[in-house]
């Protein structure tokens, strides 16, 4: 290995600097502020669970992305965690127990085998609430407006949210009694927005003229307000349950507005994204300038089953590193920069330091300057007294 080797990082792993990091701090503990005003519990999961209660309930898509290792003294196989929710679902069944509505946030590291064209790095610092044992449509409205306020903590200005509902199109499975390979083979046609691939797969797998055109019109139902009511007559004979759906999609609708009139909802009935995990709502939150959703959740039931404890959940999640980038200004208050000697200097550094001014003293013999330190002010004598002024 060559010198120029050694600093190399893998691919999808980066390193966090100043002031990035500190904006980083500064906006971690302004959510978990604004979370514990809203009712949740901070919990910090392990970096390493047991693969068979990691990737509990999560489907293909999560073991992919999940690092695998051998524990040593079990020899069971254990993985690094790609994403927190499961293990705050575990939190919840088995660990706390509590009855009725459980409300818990967290901020953590996370690891992924691979980085995608969604999720961008494979090291993202995962941030996020759950909210445990309430069905109802309050905890998924609960859960929209609070990601949009983290996103207006975090600084972003407009806001983009889109809405779907896996409910949809289980139902109208379900109703046509496909088989897995013909679940799966339409999934994939409508994951690729293709209307020809899914006229196909509608004709080779679904015999009721009715039902083969509501999976045509899911693939073309996507767009402002306009399509809940498209959506109304393409499904009027369909299951009860799409019309319950439709009927939630309108009542988040309204619930956001109410709140963030600003923040318009596109829907898209074809978001299949966490098909084997989401079990209703799902939304994803972008912001202009970003290429993937800043923030992504919604309804998945029923997670803690495996853990003895069925209980139903909705929650959202983002990646701090990439919220930070929203307001990447510098800190209000620049450092302050003191000799590296005198008389009395240490005493009036202590005094500013338990101010919370952040003071930063040259060492004998240094020669760089107060710039390269992030200090706009200068701890300087005057008299017998230590004062702060602008740097000259």
């Amino acid at each position: 290995m060559t010198i120029a080797d050694r600093w190399l990082l893998p691919d999808g792993m980066d390193e966090v600097l100043p002031p990035q990091a500190s904006r980083m701090e500064a906006l971690r503990r302004a959510l978990l502020d604004l979370y514990h005003c809203w009712g949740y519990d901070q919990v910090m999961p392990p970096p390493v669970e047991f693969l068979d209660s990691l990737l509990t309930g999560t489907g293909s898509d999560l073991e992919l992305q999940t690092f695998k290792l051998t524990d040593q003294p079990t020899g069971r196989m254990m993985g690094v965690s790609a994403d927190v929710t499961p293990q705050v679902a575990r939190m919840d069944a088995h660990s706390l127990r509590r009855q009725g509505p459980v409300r818990l946030c967290y901020c953590t590291n996370v690891l992924r085998a691979k980085a995608d064209q969604f999720q961008g790095g494979r090291s993202p610092v995962q941030v996020g609430v759950e909210l445990f044992g309430h069905a109802g449509l309050e905890a998924d409205l609960e859960i929209l407006r609070l990601a949009l306020a983290s996103l207006v903590a975090a600084g972003a200005g407009e806001i983009h949210l889109a809405l779907g509902h896996i409910g949809i199109y289980r139902s109208l499975v379900q109703a046509a009694g496909l088989e897995r390979d013909q679940e799966r083979a339409m999934f994939a046609a409508l994951e690729l927005k293709s209307p020809g691939e899914l006229a196909a797969r509608v004709a080779e797998s679904v015999d009721d003229p009715a039902l083969a055109e509501m999976f045509m019109a899911l693939g073309r139902l996507h767009g402002g307000s306009e399509v809940l009511d498209e959506a109304r007559e393409a499904f009027a004979e369909a299951p009860a349950a799409v019309g319950a759906a439709l009927d939630q999609l309108r009542a988040l609708q309204q619930g956001v507005l109410s709140e963030h009139p600003e923040v318009e909802p596109y829907f898209d009935l074809a978001e299949l994204r966490g098909y084997q995990y989401h079990t209703g709502m799902m939304f994803a939150a972008y912001v202009p300038g970003y290429g993937q959703a800043l923030a992504k959740g919604g309804r998945y039931d029923d997670t803690g089953r495996a853990f003895g404890r069925a209980r139903p959940a909705t929650g959202f999640s983002m990646d701090l590193k990439l919220l930070a980038t929203l307001a990447p200004g510098e800190p209000p208050h620049g450092g302050i920069w003191a000799p590296a000697e005198g008389e009395g200097l240490a005493e009036a550094i202590a005094v500013l330091r338990e101010r919370g001014e952040r003071v930063v003293q040259a060492l004998p013999g240094q020669r760089t300057g107060p710039e390269g330190h992030r200090c706009h002010r200068r701890l300087v004598k005057l008299g017998d007294d230590w004062q702060v002024s602008p740097l000259a």
